[in-house]
């Protein structure tokens, strides 16, 4: 961790005080403190230090206890005597010196000036956020001394513009004690640009992660390619691509956007299956506001172009979730992660012990939804009721308002869940709803996660805006994932459940496992009102209104046909939604053999 330049670094960070590891003053003689694996001074060009400065370095105590006595750093093969070089004693001493130099030049990153400028950017070091991200002690970093091999413009292999890593950090270690795999970008070593060797350790971490089943997270931040390596960049962004394709419902995919993220180097995070960025820290974009500028006359910030506002504040839609700083980012990330199976494997579902009884009837819920069939509710307030006590991780909650989606517990086992919400446009399905809950549910399905579903809506979204948009393509994919779907599909309709939008929502007619009605439920092609309007022509409005309610306005006729499988009180949904989950461990579907389906993308 880091100790901070002043008390108000600290307090945005929030990090503990007890986890820094301040530095030890400038060593004077060979007999100093081990610092990074050295028992001498670090190198001279990187041991500069303002007397005016407070910021006290320190590192991951994980990775800077590894040597308690070194021998002092040769800075050059030559200075060792030839007659001294032959003993094989001397030999291996002179190797090891030059192994501990490497990896102190390693563990520096970019060296003490541009940790500095991190820090003040109110970011943390790689390194910081990987011992944030993971258990103590437990991670293992992996091709700690790979270096590029480019000798064009200024990048040589002289001793300052050579330093092994190159730019991005890899590995593997423990989260809640399972393994997870990282690859985290250094942007104080060649502002985290993409050569060649960062690449191949990018997808050499992948492939690892692939090959063992276990979930990657990216952490990103990055200057975008490095431009003196050419087309070596470009093709190693290309190769992490097609990583992620490779990957694509087989391990979890995570991506924490901390710093820049431009140009081709965002469509690896936008294929991956979560994009979390941090707030004012953070952008994204394929062109710059530069580009733009010059392109379209339009002058727009980084922010304002792709900045966590814009990508999760419900502007576009790209990201997921947005975090205050670094520390509360890998926080979330190790939340998220006790969630997700490690793999596509069903064994690796993980189970925590139940800390709320299965059975546990929910009184509130006979008293969230209003009797008035206009009036709205939050949706969020019932999932929460039915989900074990304080389980749900949202997923996108400032985006697409009018549906929620994210993960919660059931018995201790991890579920997902979607549902509408009267607060927001009375609930109705419009694009970005089809597409956040599509997105979501094909997730669950990947990696076989049950899904809840939370029903109130009265229909799609109407509008030139919404037809013009192709509200028929976006919303045939919510339809196409529920319908696609193999996991235990759990459905609860609380109010309305109009036309095509009762369908789409996970409807007994998709194969829902199980569909169930609250007694004030309604489940009918339109409201009573419009329906008179088209059968009656405006003829007796009022009796013909008070008859079509009697009829439609109740679950009857659905439960009647078999449209559904029960009308439960509300106070009784947790305990039957807790002993289907049960039945349904043992689910087995049958496959018609195809390459893969054609969703309507």
């Amino acid at each position: 961790m880091i100790t901070s330049r002043s008390s108000h670094l600290v307090q945005r960070l929030t990090v503990a005080s007890t986890m820094a590891h301040p530095r030890p003053p400038p060593a004077t003689t060979t007999a100093a403190p081990c610092w990074f694996g050295w028992s001498a001074s670090p190198p001279p060009q990187q041991h500069r230090r303002s007397s005016s400065s407070s910021l006290s370095s320190s590192y991951p105590s994980s990775l800077s206890s590894s040597t308690a006595t070194r021998h002092h750093i040769l800075q050059n093969e030559d200075d060792i005597d030839n007659s001294i070089r032959d003993h094989p004693s001397n030999i291996k001493r002179a190797f090891r010196n030059r192994l501990d130099s490497t990896r102190g030049k390693s563990l520096l990153g970019g060296g003490i000036d541009r940790i500095d400028k991190q820090h003040a950017r109110g970011s943390l070091t790689a390194r910081e956020r990987l011992e944030l991200l993971y258990d103590p002690g437990s991670f293992r970093e992996i091709d700690m001394y790979v270096t590029h091999r480019c000798q064009d413009f200024g990048m040589s292999s002289s001793d300052s513009m050579v330093i092994p890593g190159d730019g991005v950090i890899v590995g593997h270690g423990n989260v809640g004690g399972r393994r997870v795999y990282s690859f985290a970008q250094d942007f104080t070593v060649y502002g985290g640009s993409l050569g060649e060797a960062h690449a191949r350790k990018i997808g050499k971490v992948m492939d690892m992660a692939r090959g063992v089943g276990a979930p990657v997270i990216g952490l990103n931040d990055s200057g975008g390619a490095r431009i003196q390596e050419g087309t070596d960049s470009l093709a190693g962004y290309a190769d992490i691509f097609q990583r992620n394709v490779d990957a694509s419902g087989v391990i979890p995919q995570i991506s924490v956007i901390m710093g820049p993220c431009a140009g081709g180097a965002v469509y690896s995070p936008a294929m991956t299956d979560f994009i979390f960025m941090v707030d004012r820290t953070s952008y994204m974009f394929v062109t710059g506001p530069e580009v733009v500028k010059t392109v379209t006359n339009e002058t727009v910030t980084k922010e304002g172009l792709g900045g966590a506002s814009v990508h999760a504040g419900g502007t576009s839609g790209v990201a997921h979730g947005s975090y205050a700083n670094d520390v509360a980012a890998m926080r979330a990330m190790r939340t998220l992660l006790g969630y997700l199976p490690s793999s596509n494997d069903p064994s690796t579902l993980p189970v925590r012990p139940a800390n709320d009884d299965p059975n546990r009837d929910v009184p509130s819920l006979d008293l969230l939804v209003p009797d008035d069939p206009n009036m709205p509710y939050d949706m969020k307030d019932i999932i929460r009721e039915v989900l074990d006590r304080d389980s749900m991780f949202e997923i996108q909650p400032e985006h697409a308002k009018n549906i929620v989606t994210g993960f919660g517990r059931m018995d201790g086992r991890t579920v997902g869940v979607v549902g509408n919400n009267p607060m927001v446009l009375a609930g109705c399905l419009d694009i970005g709803a089809s597409e956040k809950a599509a997105r979501f549910v094909r997730f669950c399905d990947c990696f076989n996660i049950p899904i809840l579903t939370f029903v109130d809506v009265p229909g799609f979204l109407p509008g030139t805006a919404q037809e013009h948009g192709g509200i028929i393509r976006h919303g045939a994919k919510l339809l196409f994932a529920f319908a696609e779907a193999t996991v235990p599909k759990i459905t609860v309709i609380s109010r309305k459940a109009y036309g095509g939008a009762y369908d789409v929502m996970s409807s007994k007619h998709l194969r829902g496992d199980a569909n169930y009605a609250w007694p004030g439920a309604e489940i009918a092609v339109m409201g009573a009102k419009g329906a008179v309007e088209i059968i009656f022509r405006g003829r007796d409005v009022e009796k013909n209104t008070a008859e079509y309610t009697s009829r439609f306005a109740n679950p009857m006729v659905a439960a009647q046909r078999g449209y559904i499988d029960d009308i439960i009180e509300p106070r009784d949904t947790r305990r039957v939604i807790c002993d289907d989950l049960r039945l349904l461990r043992t689910k087995k579907v049958g496959f018609i053999p195809r390459k893969h389906s054609n969703i309507p993308l």
